[in-house]
């Protein structure tokens, strides 16, 4: 399975300027496995460390961080010699030790030339418990699920992938009615690795649905583990109110509608909590399309989403026939499903921080506003072929220095003062142009 992280990975351990590196990502979006196989292709050997449930090597770091001593320990508990140069050395789970994550600015300032990096769940947490976070000490890159286009390459379909990657409107239109079966599947199947797997090598979505539920369980062990019970209610209550979220029309988040009563002031940190585990996305309103559009947020009324399109399904605990087939239940839910799977390629493939905007005293709203470059883009999320685009002629016509894009089921079409990108065809920003 490629991901496409593997080249900024490589771009990492050429670089003069190279520091230890943490890599930021969710449970399960397939950390340990891209770190493990990054170092088998690209360094002489591998000395990984898992800090899970390992007291005896969270000693050695309490005891402080004589890099000598600590790179024996490495060499002792994976069974590798350590060479500058030569050996990748990886410390995941590394959240279960905060002065490991410490011991990072040491072998930033004394042995440079050594290739280390740190994974572990939950790590924007645990950044501000404990000991100090190594800040201007490391680099940093995100992992998450994979987005549509890495579906693509993993499903035998890298063809398409790199018609996609073209940007070419008359090789993309013929395969129309192609990628919007295999759009439908990634809905069901998300890009969780092991989701991805397990409907490869078994093709049957029962099996993915299994998958999924498993992490989902993981997920609400570790929000009972990691907390209180009393923030651990708050916080599971936050998740599984997602689905009724966004299966309303107007899809911002109302904390009203977790369950009655609920207020504001007991909630804002289980959504805190959510994003920084990286499950859940935040999508701020804000007030105009100015730049930089984060000046413009108004960080008390946003959307959420999840982290995966797959892991929403299981949540809402849509069956494959509803999405497969299409059936009513789907009908209702998939300009969810749709908006959802948006805002993940936004985040994960196009590297794009997404908003939205609402007109204060009436109903117009745009679904996501983001800031590439100099330029702003409302854009508009049509589940079907609908090329009715009311709210956003609005705002184009209110904010004319703006670049309108719609993406929808249909083809690429420009109509002057907007333009219609496929939704199979937005992980590639080429194709907005």
């Amino acid at each position: 399975m490629e991901r496409f992280l593997m080249d900024d990975l490589i771009g990492w351990k050429d670089s003069v300027r190279r520091k230890p590196l943490v890599l930021n990502g969710a449970r399960q979006v397939g950390k340990t496995w891209l770190l493990k196989e990054f170092g088998a292709r690209y360094f002489e050997n591998v000395a990984y460390v898992n800090l899970d449930n390992n007291p005896g090597l969270a000693a050695q770091f309490d005891a402080g961080y004589d890099l000598p001593r600590l790179l024996l320990m490495v060499q002792a508990e994976s069974g590798q010699k350590v060479t500058p140069g030569k050996t990748f050395v990886i410390l995941d789970e590394i959240q279960e030790c905060p002065k490991a994550l410490t011991s990072l600015k040491y072998f930033c300032e004394n042995v440079p030339e050594l290739a280390v990096a740190a994974a572990g769940s939950l790590l924007s947490i645990t950044f501000h418990e404990g000991t100090g976070y190594p800040v201007g000490k490391v680099d940093m890159l995100d992992l998450y699920p994979l987005n549509f286009r890495e579906y693509l390459d993993a499903t035998d379909n890298s063809t398409l992938r790199e018609i996609v990657d073209s940007g070419d409107e008359h090789l993309l239109g013929p395969f129309a009615v192609k990628f919007k079966e295999l759009l439908k599947q990634y809905y069901f199947v998300g890009g969780m690795p092991e989701s991805v797997s397990a409907f490869v090598e078994s093709d049957d979505l029962g099996v993915v649905r299994a998958v999924q539920e498993g992490i989902l369980f993981g997920y609400e062990r570790d929000i009972s583990k990691h907390l209180g019970a009393a923030s651990a209610e708050y916080i599971l209550s936050a998740w599984r109110s997602l689905p009724a979220h966004l299966g309303q029309e107007n899809k911002k988040f109302v904390f009203g509608h977790i369950k009655d009563g609920a207020r504001a002031r007991d909630y804002r940190s289980a959504i805190t909590w959510l994003t920084q585990a990286g499950i859940a996305t935040k999508v701020p309103r804000v007030s105009k399309p100015g730049i930089p559009l984060v000046s413009y947020a108004d960080e008390s009324a946003f959307k959420l989403f999840a982290l995966d399109v797959g892991l929403l399904c299981a949540l809402s605990g849509l069956d494959a026939s509803s999405i497969v087939d299409g059936n009513a239940l789907f009908t209702e839910f998939k300009g969810a499903l749709t908006e959802q799977y948006v805002c993940q390629q936004l985040v994960s493939d196009c590297d794009l921080k997404p908003f939205y905007w609402s007109a204060e005293n009436s109903s117009g709203e745009i679904d996501f506003l983001i800031q590439r470059g100099s330029g702003i883009y409302p854009i508009e999320v049509k589940a079907e072929e609908n090329l009715r685009s009311k709210s956003l002629r609005a705002f184009s016509e209110r904010y004319p220095d703006t670049v309108p894009r719609r993406f929808s089921l249909s083809g690429f079409r420009d109509q002057g003062w907007m333009r219609n990108v496929p939704l199979h065809a937005i992980g590639n920003p080429k194709n907005w142009e």
